[in-house]
């Protein structure tokens, strides 16, 4: 049985590519910034989680994203940030696929009562809104409880890092949803979107 008749089978070679596309997105395309000992970047791993979210669905984009991203971490320099990254991107993949699917349903033409473009920019911001509180509250807690820093110098990294997370936000929802608008359109005409 082919890719194209095994719903299943599409998922998972969504997920796999959507998860390189994370890694490439964060560990060739970002920016380091310093903060003190740590760092801090600008990157477009998150794009492609958010864009996975709407695609492949909300577990399946989140696990695209916490994989391809923690495996970023690991191999560039960021590897005390890694549980953290894992975490937090499945919870962006979940929101985002959840307001997609569930509150717009953007994978089924007949039952969406807005606008496409409405519904993918409001599903990426609800992922990345939540990536942009989470973050540093997480980073903060997580700096200071489990690698035991002082809560000072932690308060700083977060508050850095609340920058970076907010620009990394605002660019992940513009190029997500021109990258799904342009893509769902081609899937759908090839028979290669997935169903959820």
């Amino acid at each position: 049985m082919g890719m194209r008749n095994n719903p299943s089978t599409r998922k998972i070679v969504f997920a796999a590519l959507m998860a390189a596309l994370c890694y490439i997105g964060f560990a060739f395309f970002r920016i380091d910034i310093p903060v003190g000992s740590e760092k801090t970047a600008f990157h477009l791993g998150n794009v492609f989680c958010v864009l996975a979210a709407m695609l492949i669905g909300g577990f399946w984009g989140g696990m695209s994203g916490a994989v391809g991203m923690t495996i970023a971490d690991l191999t560039s320099g960021y590897v005390t940030s890694a549980p953290k990254t894992f975490l937090l991107k499945l919870c962006i993949g979940l929101v985002t696929g959840f307001v997609a699917h569930k509150i717009f349903h953007v994978s089924k033409d007949e039952s969406r009562k807005v606008p496409l473009s409405v519904a993918t920019v409001i599903s990426s911001l609800a992922g990345m809104a939540f990536n942009v509180v989470a973050d540093p509250v997480v980073g903060y807690f997580y700096k200071t409880y489990v690698l035991g820093v002082p809560q000072d110098v932690a308060a700083i990294w977060a508050k850095m890092g609340a920058v970076t997370t907010l620009v990394n936000a605002i660019v992940a929802v513009l190029v997500a949803t021109v990258f799904y608008l342009a893509l769902r359109p081609a899937l759908k005409r090839t028979n290669l979107l997935p169903t959820i």
